[in-house]
């Protein structure tokens, strides 16, 4: 199959293609969370990058942790954290309410808090605060087969819906490797 992930389904699809490679043709991965080496995120990373992290953290404390699980708190963060990291993505407010259908799920806060607090591309944005652009040799020695890293200019971190034609055709485009 080909995969293709944005931010925890890519970590998800980099673990299939890792665990079991003969059956992915292709991946493309995006914003980064490639698979995640725990005992690296415990050494500080420089403090401009911490920062990026804000919420992670605040995740992690108590008042973090009630904001995420109400309701009446969780929609408006979570809007908040979508201007902070896709910068030039001007969404509607109906796309932000599709979207927010799925933070009311009885789980949505108890899958983020875990997600976060376990671990305090490849396509990516230039904008994205998470994953600075490079040249994707950080990630090349990690895969066996053809390799190809893309950065797309002027998106932030939700590249599929940001630039969701460029992110259909690296798909189309993995499958042809």
């Amino acid at each position: 199959a080909v995969f293709a992930g944005f931010d925890w389904g890519s970590r998800t699809a980099d673990i299939i293609a890792a665990l079991w490679p003969e059956r992915v043709k292709a991946l493309v991965s995006t914003s980064g969370y490639v698979i995640t080496n725990v005992k690296a995120q415990l050494a500080p990373a420089a403090p401009a990058v911490e920062h990026l992290w804000w919420y992670e953290w605040y995740f992690a404390t108590p008042r973090g942790k009630q904001a995420l699980e109400d309701v009446k708190d969780r929609i408006p963060l979570c809007r908040y954290v979508w201007t902070l990291v896709s910068p030039n993505w001007n969404f509607s407010d109906a796309t932000f309410d599709r979207t927010a259908q799925a933070f009311h799920n009885p789980d949505y806060a108890a899958i983020v808090l875990y997600n976060y607090r376990w671990r305090i591309g490849l396509i990516e944005g230039a904008l994205d605060p998470f994953t600075p652009p490079g040249d994707g040799t950080g990630y090349r020695d990690h895969f066996t087969g053809k390799y190809e890293h893309r950065t797309i200019a002027n998106v932030g971190h939700n590249l599929p819906q940001e630039a969701p034609t460029t992110f259909a055709q690296a798909v189309v485009d993995a499958d042809h490797l």
